[in-house]
């Protein structure tokens, strides 16, 4: 008959008494071995991680839509009826013409009677900057 060992005795058929070879405690006042929680650890990471893209998404949605802002506008003047070079550096008022026809001009809106779509400065890579705009929303 088979005697029966306590639980707190390592025993192996093929090492015998192992209890000092093995790399994890056997006795009964041995801390108790737990497996690390990592769910929570990859819950929080993920989370961190989602709330970072997040943020550079956002971030490079308000850039896109800055650069569609700016394509709109530099569109809008250059399709806009003008007879002279502009000069880089130089100011530009854009007024709407009274047969419905954007136009360019050095004339400031104080100095006349014209409906004025923005103010705008050539820039030396000769984009538009927009100085000075009435409420105008692209589609």
């Amino acid at each position: 008959m088979e005697s029966k060992k306590p639980d707190n005795v390592v025993f192996s058929e093929m090492d015998g008494y192992n209890a000092s070879l093995l790399p994890y405690s056997t006795s009964v006042g041995a801390p108790a071995i737990k497996v690390d929680d990592v769910f929570s650890w990859k819950s929080r990471g993920i989370s961190n991680v989602n709330k970072e893209f997040e943020n550079k998404f956002n971030e490079l949605k308000i850039q896109y839509d800055n650069l569609m802002k700016e394509y709109e506008w530099n569109e809008l003047v250059y399709n806009s009826k003008f007879s002279f070079e502009p000069v880089i550096g130089e100011i530009y008022h854009l007024y709407l013409g009274d047969d419905g026809i954007n136009f360019l001009s050095l004339i400031s809106p104080q100095e006349w009677n014209k409906e004025h779509i923005g103010t705008f400065k050539l820039n030396s890579n000769k984009k538009w900057i927009i100085l000075n705009q009435t409420e105008i929303v692209f589609s």
